[in-house]
């Protein structure tokens, strides 16, 4: 879990700024469900989430979770991570990055590196299209199933 810090203090703020433009309550749920995607260094599922936030809420539904975090990633408040079957994972983190995915367990890590983060597309590359973000995912075996 990370520690709390100032940075993460001015995420939550600047995520109730972006609450507040987007349309979107601030209500002591959606705070809570964004603190615990904030605060962890995984990028956990709903169920997870859920377990987690109710520890602090625990009148909160996992449905009331389902949506928030629908709603959230609707309005670019939050990311959906991963494309491999299985739940839908989320995280908070703002900054650019992509992400290395397991084949075998699952998880999911953030690549920082400035070769992957200067990947651009062109109007070469895909007539009339306007792109509006790039997600790299690298898939292949983390290091605990690369020695199983």
């Amino acid at each position: 879990m990370r520690n709390e810090t100032i940075d993460s203090k001015q995420m939550m703020t600047r995520f109730m700024e972006a609450c507040r433009d987007a349309g979107v309550r601030v209500t002591p749920q959606r705070i809570e469900i964004f603190r615990e995607l904030m605060g962890l260094d995984t990028h956990p599922d709903t169920e997870t989430v859920h377990r987690r936030v109710r520890k602090k809420m625990p009148s909160i539904s996992l449905d009331t979770v389902y949506r928030t975090l629908g709603l959230l990633e609707e309005k670019k408040l939050i990311s959906r991570v991963g494309s491999l079957p299985g739940p839908a994972r989320y995280e908070a983190n703002p900054d650019p990055h992509h992400h290395f995915v397991c084949t075998s367990c699952g998880s999911v890590a953030d690549v920082s590196s400035e070769a992957v983060g200067k990947l651009h597309v062109t109007d070469k590359v895909l007539p009339g299209c306007s792109v509006k973000s790039i997600h790299v995912e690298i898939r292949g075996l983390c290091s605990r199933c690369a020695h199983k």
